[in-house]
């Protein structure tokens, strides 16, 4: 079982750079590929960015790519989003996920989600 709590959220201007944090618990989440994923009003849950075991490997979606950078610390059991040059199209609730399977960018196969952080980007 592993629980998490996305914070970092808030409300900022165009061109800004906010940084998501995801604390995790659970002593196996070394073991785990971890997700952002993010839900606009109106919107379906998209990706946003995933992260290996190790951090090893990464993958971003388009839309975000070399402006977001995911990373994480297994030590601190915590996973992070760092995103620069925000637009208001950036605007929705971004949830940290875990899974115990590859890496992937497929929702349906992360096991555990956090509740989520709001982000708002005005223009």
């Amino acid at each position: 079982q592993v629980q998490l709590v996305e914070s970092g959220g808030g409300l900022v201007q165009a061109g800004a750079s906010l940084r998501l944090s995801c604390a995790a618990s659970g002593r196996t989440f070394s073991s785990y590929a971890m997700g952002w994923f993010r839900q606009a009003p109106g919107k379906e849950r998209e990706f946003v960015a995933a992260i290996n075991w190790s951090g090893g490997r990464t993958y971003y979606a388009d839309s975000v790519r070399g402006r977001f950078t995911i990373s994480r610390d297994n030590a601190k059991n915590a996973v992070y989003l760092r995103m620069n040059s925000l637009k208001p199209e950036d605007t929705a609730v971004y949830y940290c996920a875990a899974g115990s399977g590859v890496l992937t960018t497929s929702s349906s196969l992360y096991d555990y989600w956090g509740q989520g952080t709001q982000v708002t980007v005005s223009s």
